[in-house]
Formats: C-alpha cells, structure tokens, sequence
C-alpha cells in the first residue's frame, strides 16, 4: 500500500495549487481475513464470470454482498441458488436482488432493495454487468448496438446515478466499473465493443473528477482477456447477428466471421480470480490512495502505457484553471 507520508486525495483537494500525484501501485498480498468486514457492496452481472468470483471472494473476506442479476426467478434461478448456498458457509453474507441494467424500473427498485439491506447508502458498487459481442460494424444492427450499448455503457451510468444519492449523503463510497483493456485500445471486428468501453471509461473519468469534491471515488477496473463465459455467450449473439444481416453483406465479411468466430472461442489460460483479488484489495485501500484505473492481466503493458499517456494529455488540458485541484485528487 502507498506511504502514510503521501497525501490522500482529499488533501490534495484541498491543497489546490499542489501538483497531480502519481497513483500508487496496489500491493498483491493476500487481504488478511475480515478484511473487508462491515463493507456493503453491490455487484450487478454476479451470475457468473467476474462478478460470481467476486460476489463469493469477498464475502469470504468478510462483506456485505449484495448480488444482483438478471431474471431471478424470485431466488429460484439456478444460478441464483448455487451461489448462494456456496455462500452460505463464509463469514461475510450474502443477499440477491434482481437488476437488469437494461431496465430502469429494475435498476431504481434493485438499487432501493440493496440500500435497505445494507440499512442505508452502500459503500461500494461494483458495475460489472456485460456484454461481448464482436465482428465488422456493418454487421452490427440495430438489435446488436441496442444490446452493446444499453448493457455496456447505459447500464453502468444507470447504476451509478441510483446509488449516488446515498453515497453523497455520507460523503462517502466507491464505484468499481468494469471496463477493458479494449476501453483504451481499439481492435479491428471488436469496434461495437471497444466504443462501449471507451464510452464507459469516458464518462466514469469526467464521473470521477466531478465526485472528487463530494467524497465518492471511482477506480476504472480494465480486464484483459479472461475465460469466462461472456465469450459463450457473446458467440451465440455474434452467430444471432450474423443471421439477420442479409447474405450479400455476410459474404463480403467472410474473412472478417472467420476471424472473429475463433477469437470468440480461443484458449485463455489467464485466471479470472485475479479481477476479484484486485476488486478486494481496491475496496481495501484507504479513501483517497485509489488510483483512477486499475489495469489487471498477467500482462498490463500496453493498457499501462495508453493509461501513461492519456493521463498525461489529461494533466494538460486540466492542471490549470477550475478543475485543477480535481484533477490533482484523482490523477492516474
């Protein structure tokens, strides 16, 4: 963790004319047990993937977890039920609601269910609810940028403008959206996706310097490829796609489908527990020693550098005049 000798955030806000510090790095120790005690936190997209390996580690670690997905089927979903028996034996709790991130009546009512669990505002959200679907834009109907979009971008500022309420009330929390190292970089049949994801990280970054004077943090979370069943499922919605568009404009993509049928289905060996650890050791950190992104994959190096010299154009354009002393609390 950083040194105690290094100003927080806030004090840094509160020391305008002070320059933008450097993030520090998160430490990879193993959070001791009851670490993350007393801590509510609300994850959309538990069903699996990130979000069930994050909803069970951190309860392991001693939180108040509220799950959420979609179609819960009033507990039944199966889902629904595995998780929360394998819950059932750790020391932190672990409650459901039902959120589809696409719906807003779901999205103000699940967030209002998990603030009366947690007996008030949460203390963190983790917005990790997604989508992948990929190949050449053309191919990309109305049908497929809906989805993209409304679960991608839309779904993760929906969630946050319903828990800020209660955050800024206690002049305090954290919101973890799940980005992608495809939130920085741009690859060719993965345009719907990555315009998604640099939306989010757009819109979470400018979310963030506009907290930095009302106590709530963001740390964008940016996930390289991980084997999780998004890739299974955003198959089966690629496949979908491609039998709406018309024959002519399949064809002249032919190399383009080939292409992306075997991203979507090849081997990833990296461990998916690795976006839990940093999740817990992110909630874990101090208030105002969280850094503004936090890449995580065995290798960070390119997503590190666009990070590098993105904040660096940022320091630029906002390390003078009124928004300076936000951008010295949350430079990174």
């Amino acid at each position: 963790m950083s040194s105690p000798a290094r100003p927080s955030r806030r004090a840094l806000l509160a020391a305008a004319p002070l320059a933008a510090a450097a993030a520090p790095a998160l430490a990879n120790e193993v959070l001791p047990a009851g670490a993350l005690k007393g801590r509510s936190v609300l994850i959309t997209g538990a069903s699996s993937g990130f979000g069930r390996l994050m909803a069970l580690h951190l309860a392991g670690l001693g939180a108040h977890v509220i799950a959420s997905m979609r179609n819960l089927q009033g507990g039944r979903r199966p889902e629904a039920v595995s998780l929360k028996s394998e819950a059932g034996g750790l020391p932190g709790r672990l409650d459901l609601v039902e959120i589809d991130v696409t719906r807003p009546e779901q999205v103000a009512a699940g967030v209002a269910e998990a603030e009366r669990l947690a007996g008030g505002g949460l203390d963190v959200l983790v917005s990790n609810a997604g989508i992948g679907l990929s190949g050449p834009l053309e191919l990309h109907d109305e049908a497929a940028m809906e989805v993209e979009f409304q679960t991608n971008l839309l779904g993760g500022l929906r969630m946050a403008r319903a828990v800020l309420p209660g955050m800024r009330a206690r002049k305090a929390g954290l919101i973890l959206p799940v980005s992608s190292q495809l939130g920085r970089i741009v690859m060719p049949n993965m345009g719907g996706y990555c315009s998604g994801k640099w939306g989010l990280e757009a819109a979470f970054e400018a979310m963030a310097y506009e907290l930095a004077p009302l106590g709530v943090e963001v740390t964008i979370v940016q996930p390289g490829g991980y084997p999780t069943r998004i890739w299974e499922t955003g198959a089966k919605a690629v496949e979908a796609m491609i039998a709406r568009n018309e024959p002519e404009r399949v064809q002249a993509y032919a190399q383009h489908i080939a292409i992306t049928r075997a991203s979507m289905t090849a081997p990833r060996r990296s461990d998916p527990m690795d976006v839990a650890h940093a999740i817990a050791a992110l909630i874990a950190l101090p208030a105002g020693d969280r850094p503004l992104r936090r890449p995580v994959h065995p290798d960070t190096t390119v997503t590190t550098a666009v990070n590098k010299a993105l904040s660096d154009v940022q320091d630029r354009v906002l390390s003078r005049g009124p928004y300076a002393a936000w951008r010295a609390a949350v430079s990174g």
